[in-house]
């Protein structure tokens, strides 16, 4: 049935819809500047890999902390704090905070301090925090409920375009040239370019939230229903928080002891960090298993689709920057083609690409247009996109022949668009079965085959947040931007599960290391089957409603 013919249609807002995107672009574009911040940081401080990590930490803990801020906040009041200021309204002030992020950095350069750096990138995360759990609800509300998770999948899109082309701009910018960039030029690198990056960055921030506050085609997205207390919810989000520092701060020290052997010090920190990932697991998993007993005082936790989705999220976005982050690694083995840093560049941008290529195509359906041409798009679109990713490393003067044929991945991903039509929990199932197939044929295989099937991990997840969103928040009403909320600080998996992998690989050794998103794409396959039957029971239709249901 054509959508436009249901009684419940509602039109897509086009124009709020293309403000909303710009400000994904400037998301995707700002990030790229961690690209030089890292490793200028890196070799200006002369850090180990380790510290050098530290910076994605600061940056995904800061998700968690802002959320569970801003529920905190609500539970107190008893007051939805986004939905009182109105989901636009809520990304203004989150582009704001971000711009104040900016200009600690900028002091923290002149300062010449790596904890001051860490610090403003903290507030500026902090201030993402705030917009997502806007913005993600926002984009769902401008139309149609079944497309809902298309609109969010065209904004990811776009996240990801500016995520892209956002590193070869900053290398014009600082260096003035977008070929690969040495250890020397970012060591010699004044701080004077530095600052002045970062106060680009602070301005953009402010020109976004300018263009979005000042819009009015954008609506205020203001919800004052009142919020019942979530007394439960609160205090294991609280334990969680509290348990994973008594875990973090015993992990920072053992770096500080210089006599133990380093065998001994992996080994102990492998076991914090997985005590880290079972405190996490375990708190979602009891408090399900709690709420669904007796769910007075669990808040939004009450669903049983969004604790599962929560864990979805923790999952989804540890294994997406747990493969990112151990690529480069695993490209300079023997086995995996011994590539040199400077030639490992376009694989890590194709995995990256990956995203892209998946979030363009599956924001076709946030489109009115014939059913025929979807189809037609669903299969010129993912090729396109392949293509400008290509193209984007030809120019940046980098040898794209080694992926050339990485289009046969690209191909099945197609095929796996049609057989899912647009469905989030089908499309959860069958994209999570098809990552443990690539992983497990990544870890049983070498060479080119393992470096396409772990590349492939990109094309896998690349649909994978829009549908879990979708799905967790289906039917939560009220309680849907608290929902959204509890889903942000998930991305808390983004600063557990990379580091797990890697300590792993110091034991195991690289390849096998990429056991570990065997498991996290096994849960996520498990999360498509069990959300169908939770909403099932909730009368909703997943594959109608499950994008918005209020």
């Amino acid at each position: 049935m054509n959508q436009a013919s249901r009684k419940d249609f509602v039109p897509t807002n086009y124009g709020a819809l293309t403000t909303l995107v710009t400000v994904f672009f400037f998301w995707g574009f700002i990030a790229a500047g961690n690209s030089i911040f890292i490793p200028f940081c890196k070799h200006r401080f002369a850090l180990d890999q380790f510290q050098s990590q530290l910076v994605d930490f600061a940056f995904y803990t800061a998700y968690y902390v802002g959320a569970l801020v801003l529920f905190v906040i609500g539970s107190v009041s008893g007051k939805d704090l986004v939905g009182k200021w109105g989901l636009k309204k809520s990304i203004v002030f989150g582009l704001l905070f971000s711009a104040l992020g900016a200009a600690v950095m900028i002091i923290a350069v002149n300062a010449n301090t790596f904890a001051g750096m860490l610090g403003g990138l903290f507030i500026v995360a902090l201030g993402f925090s705030l917009q997502q759990t806007g913005a993600q609800p926002f984009t769902i509300a401008l139309g149609d409920p079944a497309t809902g998770n298309s609109r969010v999948n065209l904004g990811g899109g776009v996240n990801s375009f500016g995520t892209m082309i956002g590193p070869l701009l900053v290398a014009f910018a600082l260096f003035g040239t977008a070929a690969n960039i040495t250890d020397d030029q970012i060591i010699a690198l004044p701080l004077s370019k530095v600052v002045i990056l970062y106060s680009a960055i602070g301005a953009l921030f402010i020109a976004a939230a300018a263009l979005l506050g000042l819009s009015k085609k954008v609506p205020a997205g203001i919800s004052d229903e009142p919020i019942e207390h979530a007394n439960k919810a609160l205090r294991t989000l609280l334990v969680i928080t509290g348990l994973l520092l008594v875990v973090f701060v015993p992990l920072f020290n053992t770096y500080r002891n210089a006599e133990a052997s380093s065998h001994q010090l992996e080994i102990e920190r492998m076991y914090l960090l997985f005590a880290a990932l079972s405190i996490v697991v375990v708190g979602l998993l009891l408090s399900y298993r709690s709420a669904t007993k007796a769910a007075e005082g669990w808040g939004a936790m009450r669903y049983p689709q969004l604790v599962l989705g929560m864990l979805a999220i923790f999952v989804y976005v540890g294994v997406e920057v747990a493969i990112g982050s151990n690529l480069s690694e695993l490209l300079r083995q023997k086995e995996f083609g011994e590539y040199s840093a400077s030639h490992v560049a376009p694989f890590i941008s194709m995995f990256w690409g990956s995203l892209m290529i998946g979030r363009w195509t599956g924001a076709i359906n946030a489109f009115d247009m014939q059913r025929s041409i979807k189809k037609l798009l669903t299969f010129v679109v993912p090729l396109i996109a392949f293509s400008l990713i290509l193209g984007t490393n030809f120019v940046a003067g980098k040898d794209v022949q080694p992926l050339l044929w990485y289009i046969i991945c690209v191909l099945l991903q197609i095929a796996a668009f049609y057989v899912c039509d647009d469905k989030p929990a089908r499309t959860m199932l069958v994209f999570g079965i098809a990552g443990i197939a690539t992983m497990l044929l990544g870890l049983l295989t070498t060479g080119t085959v393992a470096v396409y099937a772990f590349l492939s991990g990109g094309l896998c997840c690349s649909i994978m947040w829009p549908s879990i969103f979708a799905l967790a928040i289906a039917g939560l009403g009220k309680y849907t931007t608290q929902g959204s909320a509890f889903l942000i600080m998930m991305i808390l998996g983004g600063g557990i599960i990379p580091p797990l992998q890697g300590k792993l690989s110091d034991i195991l050794g690289i390849h096998y290391s990429f056991i570990v998103p065997v498991f996290c794409f096994s849960y996520l396959a498990l999360f498509g089957f069990l959300v169908r039957g939770v909403l099932s029971r909730q009368g909703i239709d997943c594959d109608q409603t499950a994008a918005a249901a209020h």
